[in-house]
């Protein structure tokens, strides 16, 4: 049959994704590869090159992302719109509105899926942005971690393959790099093999930390074994620092959740193979740019097993088993950045597909299949063959061709830059409400009203360019305070903070808004001044109680300020806080446990035990977090082991 490209449809039992959260994500998510977490002796011990790119490019906010925590654990059968790329060998299924996953790859003779396909859609937190679902091959551009872009909606049409068939093209703006980026997915006539060829730009006149992995989850079934070109790696794990060590025999029988980096030697051909204790798995390889590769293992223990059932819905489904990610990047480990210049631009081809060998085939016998199968020439051919065809752009007024659109940002920002960037047209037609604000500042230099009380804020746009334009606007009467909010934000992510405070102290003077108490007391709570954070705080929702903000604020507000209040010593404003909240709200998972900590910092361990005996769930737990069996562990005086119900933990 001849490779194409349709529209289809994918039902699974899915979470809803819930709103954004309203309030501006002033900090980025605690990282579990925070360069702090090497010392100094470990540092100079590592190679010079990459000592200085674990140090540069980490995140100081999310802005101007939101952050999204809204989705719940209750599941129902949803259709989701999917793209199906399809010839005679494999059928590949892109997800556009989360992402652009590839969801599965069917090796159509022998029947196989190829991937990880997640039998459910459950939302957790281990994005940058919040919400993340595991399976299938993740794109990830942006910063260390799983991108913001994983539950966004991409823009989507068909164009010409390089041979002159179709191919899927996905792209969308960045935001917390401000980098356009696109995915051009194709199965040339007859391939076992999908291509996808990927490019991000830099239209900017500043160099911009560049950051991309593209992660595979797939099966891990018992004998399952992961080979790459290299006899060592850096090792990242529950100790979260990075040592260089021999490739283990069997690196997934980890008991905790690990990286290994695998080192490759110049020159060797990039590639790394998921196989099964038959020889049969996936095998990954790309031209010579995507140099790093990874496995990642979730580990044998208590808590790693736990995450996976969390992840795949607890269904009991026959596809709901463990997996493992093999991943590729641009750096040797995830923990780095590059720069990427003024101007410049970075692209690449990667190809996926079936290997079948002997059930102990080494490295050097799979890499001799692998280059029988795909030489390493033809995928340099392919990418070579594919450049002048990732500049062709779709033509936006063939309704066939167009199959999904994405957000609107990218077309302010050409717009607002003038960029020229074939292949990837961002129509101003795409844009909407949350660009309008954003556009009358760009074309009449004047920043538009604030919401009311009953609306949400809007969202914002921080980057030197929109912080330029801010500094300038004027403003309809009585709407100063608006703009120094949105100036303070800007100012913040730069990491101007004593300038960021005044704009909104001076915001806070000229209204009655909550808006600029919560940066406040954020602020301060950044800072390590807790006493004034929790006068802040409570200023806040004082402010956000007089008037008639949406129940959204009311929640995302008390979210952050009962943890503040306890830090202060103030578990009594913390229980007021949380006694305002109505019951639908407290009954949530994770007011369940605001509201066992409330209670054993008011000395209450009994109510505080009982809260947990009755059982809850915390729908956005954070990867990482030790929330839980820290507050057990306080509860019980250590005396008793922490219920599985509640065994998140990834360290020991």
């Amino acid at each position: 049959m001849a490779t194409t490209v349709r529209r289809s449809t994918l039902t699974l039992p899915a979470a809803p994704l819930g709103p954004e959260n309203p309030l501006p994500a002033l900090l980025a998510p605690r990282e579990l590869h925070a360069p702090e977490a090497f010392d100094e002796a470990e540092s100079t011990a590592l190679p010079p090159a990459m000592a200085r790119r674990l140090a540069y490019g980490h995140l100081r906010t999310l802005l101007p992302v939101p952050r999204r925590d809204g989705y719940t654990r209750e599941r129902t059968p949803t259709a989701l719109d999917a793209l199906v790329i399809e010839n005679d060998r494999l059928r590949a299924t892109v997800l556009p509105g989360l992402g652009g996953r590839l969801y599965s790859l069917l090796h159509k003779p022998t029947g196989r899926e190829l991937l990880h396909a997640n039998p459910v859609l459950q939302f957790a937190d281990f994005g940058l942005a919040g919400a993340w679902f595991s399976g299938g091959v993740e794109w990830n551009p942006g910063a260390t971690g799983h991108t913001t872009m994983t539950c966004a909606p991409m823009h989507a049409a068909r164009v010409p393959a390089p041979d002159g068939g179709e191919m899927l093209r996905l792209w969308e703006w960045e935001r917390l790099r401000d980098l356009p980026y696109q995915v051009d997915l194709w199965l040339p006539d007859g391939s076992d093999f999908l291509y996808a060829g990927v490019r991000v730009r830099n239209p900017h006149h500043r160099t911009v930390p560049l950051y991309w992995w593209s992660n595979t989850a797939v099966p891990e079934t018992p004998g399952a074994r992961v080979l790459a070109p290299a006899g060592h790696a850096w090792h990242f794990g529950s100790h979260r620092t990075v040592h260089r060590v021999p490739v283990p025999e069997e690196p997934i029988a980890s008991e905790h959740p690990a990286d290994w980096f695998y080192d490759l030697a110049d020159g060797a051909r990039p590639w790394i193979a998921a196989l099964g204790a038959d020889g049969r798995g996936l095998i990954q390889t790309s031209t010579d740019t995507l140099r790093g590769r990874k496995l990642f293992v979730w580990g044998r223990g208590r808590g790693g097993r736990r995450w996976q059932r969390w992840l795949a819905g607890d269904t009991g489904d026959a596809r709901n088993g463990s997996y493992l990610e093999i991943q590729a990047g641009l750096a040797p480990t995830q923990l780095e950045h590059l720069p990427l210049a003024a101007g410049g631009a970075v692209s690449w081809l990667e190809a996926y597909g079936p290997l079948d060998t002997a059930p102990d085939a080494g490295t050097d016998a799979v890499e001799a299949h692998l280059e029988a199968v795909l030489p390493r020439e033809r995928v340099r051919a392919a990418y070579e063959a594919w450049l002048p065809a990732a500049d062709t752009d779709p033509d936006p007024g063939d309704t066939e061709d167009i199959l999904a659109t994405g957000s609107g940002w990218g077309a302010l920002e050409v717009l607002r830059g003038r960029y020229d960037l074939p292949g990837t047209p961002f129509a101003p037609g795409t844009m909407g409400e949350q660009q309008k604000p954003w556009l009358e500042l760009l074309l009449a230099g004047v920043f538009p009203k604030a919401p009311g009380d009953d609306a949400l804020p809007g969202p914002a746009l921080v980057s030197p360019e929109w912080r330029e334009l801010l500094e300038t606007a004027g403003t309809y009467d009585g709407n100063e305070w608006y703009l120094d909010h949105h100036l303070g934000l800007a100012q913040w992510d730069a990491g101007d903070r004593a300038q960021a405070v005044r704009s909104w102290e001076r915001s806070a003077a000229r209204t009655g808004s909550w808006l600029p108490l919560h940066c406040l007391a954020a602020a301060d709570r950044a800072d390590g001044h807790h006493a004034r954070a929790a006068e802040r705080y409570l200023a806040a929702v004082r402010a956000q109680a007089e008037g008639t903000c949406p129940v959204d604020v009311r929640t995302a507000l008390a979210r952050e300020a009962v943890p503040a209040l306890l830090e202060a010593g103030r578990p009594g404003d913390a229980a007021a806080v949380l006694g305002a909240l109505p019951d639908d709200v407290l009954a949530r998972g994770r007011f369940r446990l605001l509201h066992a900590q409330v209670l054993a910092a008011q000395g209450d361990i009994a109510g505080a035990r009982a809260v947990f005996d009755a059982g809850f769930t915390v729908d956005d737990l954070r990867e990482g977090e030790d929330s839980l069996h820290l507050t057990w562990q306080f509860l019980t005086g250590g005396a008793e082991p922490l219920p599985e119900a509640y065994d998140f933990r990834m360290a020991p």
